[in-house]
């Protein structure tokens, strides 16, 4: 008998686990031809189950048949077959082998039809040699269990000539042995004394065709399931030289009871390859191996699926895998985004972790720390009036590193849902997201496409689609991610319309923006693709997108000129390196007055105040209270000032400019023109000791919001976020203020003097614009507020108020708590010279409103 012999992969097969932790049973037997039994090497082996499972191996025998054979001349195939999947193969010389395989009752059958051309004459026979694969591509299931012997492997059956001068077989199989594939090659004969010749494929291999599972397509990426039922799958890869689908029958596993080889011809179309399966049977979870796509080196790594929704919940040791459990569907009825302008947006940042993983927010060990946390405490936002939150990365990512150091980008992280798996995560979040909403709150994500970790699943399944690597094919130390390339620039917008549709997400803000600028060799582009993609894509038209240039790896920020395309926004580092600045008794006053008005340096050319997002701490660098308290040599990046003092002290004097400066640093940040960003913490004094390593900040801890510090900067926070909204005429602007509406004044109503360095103090005056406003007692009042970073007080003249106004003191930062800011305002008087003069201490701020006179009317 002619024997199989393949020495290249030649199409889709099956690998099943042959260790001790194998848990799948297999059947083969006998052949049965015309009745008759093929007998091999003269023996008829007993059929048997053969089942392998942790640490011994039992046999079991079974009655009936497991493989049949028949040589039929006609079959009415298409009116039997259930799912029928059709097969074309050329041979060598010109002939055709058509293959069709389809599901009856419960045994599959593989119809195969043979044409052969003038080249073979008329056979005297022709045979079918046929095997189905095991273990590896190069090896075959033997049919009968007892031996390992390769002839047990394989079997020959004899074709037979129909009336339309074609060869016929057909084979069944029982319907449990599936996945497998079938692999044969033709032998003929011319005469009798004649000797036998095989007839391949031209491809030079043996024809191969897959049972109890098809090609699948090649769209959607990752599982996905078609109308009739079927489950598909679709992965990326133009790297590997074959892709292994492995298959888990339990969720503690760390290796795969079933491998299935995906076929370079069959199951590939350009870069994806793909399967489909009828059902995934005992299987709860998968991977993927990657032959060939790792460089200088190979991998036997199983991959998680970089599209799975669901994954496998994390047990130490075991790779993360897709899980193929349905993710149970969400009650969205009801949910409505507050759907805010840009302009009157005020951000929250947050850490999911470490908002509420304290034991002070008291909450159950179940919801600490994750989304359900966050949702619990939706008041503290509402309390503070805030109307949007930011989260820091929920992607699944280094654990060491922390989350801006993702691995996957189309799941939350695990232990940020109450049972510690993905599909509590899920559900946790969108509950979030949905009383967010329902409170008038705002949802965004902070998002890290611009690099992954080290040992990540994207360099293991094709680096040259997803890495960024340089002239010479060398990955990048830093494993970045070519987000220009077209897989990755796909994976990106896919990702990205996931959170929006699945999650109700509102918006995003991408971390290391700068870097989506890159082309293939690390190339700036003026154009780049994915940016392009974002900003006219009909899918993220109407989303939020806002780029931060903070660098994780170098905890830096870097400078690049955005191609914006009039609709992303900004992380606006500039405004807190000079407001930094202005407070410490450094940098120019012409600094300070282009921050306050909008940063019309970076947004005047086609966008507005509204994308600049201010901020003055972040959740890098030192927090708020550890600005004004440590400033040595090793902060000089971060533009510190101790106030006099390094570290923690109890002197009445620096521990009062200190206050005076956090409550300036907050009074800067809500009266500038932009979007205000407050870090989580700064509200009640949340410290790292001075360290601005990420690693070293804390838990929020909610028992600081009911110290004195707590009680009055919350309360501060609200005041200045209400006041935002009711003069929202000057304060939440659309558009930069015409030049006619703002003037600037020197302590004496001069001109200030902008390029001085020594010059500590600035006033502004914002002017109201009453046009159209027929009753008077609706009149606005201009706005003057007034900075003084210097160690001396100044006497303050106020420019003259709009006739029929009085000035009316909103703030004072110098005065003790709670009488430096007001709700009412507090009258000024004028002076005898029909001035008004009001002194202002050192480290300040100031702000007037001008009132109708005689009118006592509420300013809320």
């Amino acid at each position: 008998m002619a024997m199989l012999v393949t020495s290249v992969p030649v199409g889709l097969f099956q690998t099943i686990n042959t260790s001790a932790e194998l848990s799948r049973k297999f059947v083969c037997g006998c052949i049965s031809y015309d009745r008759r039994d093929l007998r091999h090497e003269g023996k008829i082996g007993w059929q048997h189950a053969f089942r392998e499972s942790y640490g011994h191996a039992e046999i079991y025998p079974v009655k009936k048949l497991g493989l049949q054979a028949s040589a039929l001349s006609s079959i009415p195939l298409e009116q039997a077959e259930e799912r029928l999947s059709k097969y074309r193969f050329r041979t060598e010389n010109g002939g055709q082998v058509k293959v069709a395989v389809g599901k009856r009752s419960l045994k599959y059958s593989v119809h195969i039809e043979v044409f052969l051309t003038e080249f073979y004459g008329n056979p005297e026979k022709l045979m079918l040699n046929w095997g189905i694969y095991r273990s590896d591509s190069l090896s075959f299931i033997p049919l009968e269990f007892q031996t390992s012997a390769p002839e047990k492997a394989v079997s020959q059956i004899s074709a037979r000539k129909n009336s339309f001068g074609t060869y016929v077989v057909e084979i069944e199989f029982e319907s449990y042995l599936a996945p497998f594939c079938l692999s044969f090659v033709l032998e003929y004969l011319k005469g009798a004394d004649s000797e036998s010749s095989e007839i391949k494929s031209n491809r030079q291999t043996n024809f191969c065709v897959p049972v109890g599972f098809a090609a699948g397509r090649s769209d959607p990426l990752g599982v996905s399931f078609s109308s009739d039922g079927r489950m598909n799958f679709a992965l990326v890869s133009r790297s590997a030289e074959s892709v292994i689908l492995c298959l888990f029958d339990d969720n503690a596993s760390e290796k795969p009871a079933l491998e299935i080889e995906l076929d370079p011809y069959l199951n590939r179309t350009g870069y994806v390859w793909h399967a489909s399966f009828d059902s995934v049977g005992p299987f709860v979870s998968y991977g993927y191996r990657c032959k060939g796509a790792v460089f200088n080196g190979t991998s036997n790594r199983v991959i998680l699926d970089p599209y799975a929704k669901l994954l496998r919940k994390k047990i130490p040791g075991l790779p993360d895998l897709g899980e193929f459990r349905a993710i149970p569907s969400f009650d969205w009825s009801g949910d409505v985004s507050p759907g805010l302008s840009m302009e009157k947006l005020v951000f929250y940042r947050l850490n999911i972790k470490h908002f509420t993983g304290d034991k002070s927010s008291k909450l159950p060990a179940d919801s600490s720390g994750t989304f359900s946390g966050v949702t619990e405490k939706v008041e503290h936002f509402k309390n503070l009036g805030i109307n949007s939150i930011l989260l820091e990365p929920v992607f699944p990512c280094d654990e060491k590193k922390g989350p801006y150091f993702p691995f996957h980008y189309f799941s939350p992280m695990q232990e940020y849902g109450p049972e510690g798996d993905s599909l509590s995560a899920i559900k946790a979040m969108k509950e979030m997201v949905k009383r967010m909403h329902a409170n008038g709150i705002q949802v965004f994500l902070e998002v890290v496409f611009t690099h992954t970790t080290e040992d990540g699943i994207l360099q293991q399944i094709d680096p040259l689609s997803y890495s960024y690597t340089d002239k010479n094919g060398e990955l990048s130390a830093r494993y970045a991610l070519n987000c220009n390339y077209r897989t990755m620039q796909q994976m990106i917008v896919d990702s990205l319309f996931y959170w929006l549709t699945e999650f109700h997400i509102d918006g995003f803000c991408f971390i290391n923006a700068s870097d989506l600028l890159k082309g293939s060799f690390g190339e700036s582009l003026s154009r780049p693709l994915l940016v392009e993609a974002i900003s006219h894509g009909t899918m993220l038209s109407k989303t939020k997108v806002i780029a931060d240039f903070w660098d994780p790896f170098d905890m830096k920020y870097k400078e690049t000129r955005f191609p914006h395309w009039t609709r992303w926004a900004e992380i606006n580092t500039k405004f807190s390196s000079d407001v930094r600045n202005f407070l410490r008794g450094e940098g120019l006053i012409s600094s300070l007055a282009t921050r306050l008005c909008g940063s019309g340096d970076m947004f005047s050319a086609g966008r507005s105040p509204a994308q600049s997002f201010n901020y003055v701490s972040r959740n890098v660098g030192l927090p708020l209270v550890d600005l004004v308290s440590f400033s040595s040599s090793d902060l000089a990046s971060e533009l510190s000032w101790n106030c006099g003092e390094e570290g923690a002290t109890d002197k009445k004097i620096i521990l009062e400019t200190r206050l005076k400066q956090i409550r300036n640093f907050l009074f800067i940040l809500f009266v500038s023109f932009g979007v205000p960003v407050l870090n989580m913490g700064d509200e009640c004094g949340q410290s790292s000791g001075g360290s601005p390593s990420k690693k070293d900040r804390k838990p929020l801890n909610w028992s600081a919001l009911n110290t004195a510090f707590g009680v009055q900067m919350t309360q501060f926070i609200s005041y200045l976020i209400t006041l935002r909204e009711r003069r929202s005429d000057l304060l939440q602007k659309k558009k930069f203020l015409e030049e006619e509406k703002i003037d600037w004044y020197d302590s004496d109503l001069s001109t200030p003097k902008w390029d001085d360095p020594s010059v500590k103090f600035l006033a502004m005056e914002l002017k109201a614009d009453n046009k159209g406003i027929q009753s008077y007692n609706h009149m606005k009042g201009n706005l003057y507020a007034v900075f003084n970073a210097g160690e001396d007080s100044e006497n303050v003249i106020l420019p003259s108020p709009p006739e029929g106004m009085a000035w009316v003191r909103l703030v004072d930062t110098a005065l003790s708590f709670p009488g430096f800011f007001s709700l009412d305002g507090i009258p000024v008087p004028e002076q005898e010279s029909g001035l008004i003069e009001y002194e202002m201490k050192s480290h300040s701020s100031l702000l007037f409103e001008a009132r109708i006179q005689n009118v006592n009317a509420s300013v809320l």
